[in-house]
């Protein structure tokens, strides 16, 4: 029987910390942070609703493909569209700057 090396365990944040060392990496990771965050309070507050991304585009009366491009950080979703998506999701919207 062969042995299976055991890989370390390696996490994202350690991953992240690593590459935020790199002043090129780092400044696209704060350009994309917004959308990072948003995605996965999306993915997160639809998942405890148990909804699927189908569902929740029924909901808002768009598309799948939408919702989608909104958790992949592939949209820029207008103020009006949050509203609506956070209305569906039953969570507050809250936006600020820091």
């Amino acid at each position: 029987m062969k042995r299976m090396k055991k890989r370390p365990v390696y996490t994202f944040r350690e991953d992240l910390e690593k590459r935020l060392k790199d002043p090129e990496f780092k400044k696209a990771w704060e350009e994309s942070e917004a959308d990072y965050l948003l995605a996965c309070q999306v993915i997160e507050a639809r998942l405890r609703k148990n909804l699927s991304q189908r569902d929740l585009a029924k909901k808002l009366g768009t598309s799948q493909a939408a919702i989608s491009r909104i958790e992949a950080m592939n949209a820029n979703p207008s103020l009006g569209f949050l509203k609506r998506l956070s209305a569906a999701l039953g969570v507050k919207l809250s936006i600020s700057f820091s």
